[in-house]
């Protein structure tokens, strides 16, 4: 924890919409309380209303991480897990953020805190998750290549037919190889097969 004489505290709070009732204090007074109960100082209140938890985006959010940078609080406390990240690998990569910048997190609903020995050993285990689903996820991919490889299928992008002659005559006209590309709905990357075609033919890259 870090060692000022008042330990400053960002509160974060989120409810997928204002209507039908939901309200940010709810999670923002047991917040409160708690920090009163430790003789923490609420530094700032950051409160995204009425944004889904799934969105990238999050302008309180976003606030408090430009915040964290400036050393403006030690601590960041939540209510719950699923108010402050959208998914496992988003909340470690905020707590590995904190931890480089010597803020402490905490979870109230989970009871974790990242300056106790059980709330890093917490931390561990979710970065181990993480990992196995990160590496399962890549295994399932290998095995389904493999797969398709013994079926005899084709992998990769399908290969796009294109009439040379005409990417000739209207280069020749002075078309650009953008113009080219939309008129004939080709990407610009578009390679022909074989040397002797790109030499000849007026590929897109000529």
């Amino acid at each position: 924890m870090a060692t000022h004489s008042i330990t400053r505290t960002a509160l974060y709070a989120r409810v997928s919409t204002a209507k039908n009732g939901q309200s940010p204090e709810m999670q923002l007074r047991e917040l409160r309380e708690y920090c009163e109960r430790r003789g923490w100082n609420v530094a700032g209140e950051y409160i995204d209303a009425g944004i889904c938890g799934a969105k990238d985006q999050r302008p309180e959010l976003d606030r408090l991480m430009v915040d964290a940078h400036k050393r403006h609080f030690d601590v960041v406390a939540v209510w719950k897990f699923d108010r402050f990240a959208r998914s496992v690998s988003h909340l470690l990569r905020a707590l590995d953020t904190f931890r480089v910048l010597g803020i402490e997190f905490v979870s109230l609903s989970e009871s974790l805190d990242t300056a106790t020995p059980a709330g890093r050993m917490v931390f561990t285990v979710l970065g181990a998750v993480a990992e196995l689903e990160r590496s399962l996820i890549a295994e399932r991919v290998r095995a389904g290549l493999r797969n398709a490889r013994a079926k005899g299928q084709r992998l990769g992008r399908p290969r796009v037919a294109v009439d040379s002659f005409r990417i000739g005559c209207l280069r020749a006209q002075g078309r650009t190889v953008r113009e080219i590309a939309s008129e004939l709905r080709v990407p610009l990357e578009y390679d022909p097969p074989g040397a002797a075609n790109r030499g000849r033919c007026g590929c897109l890259f000529l």
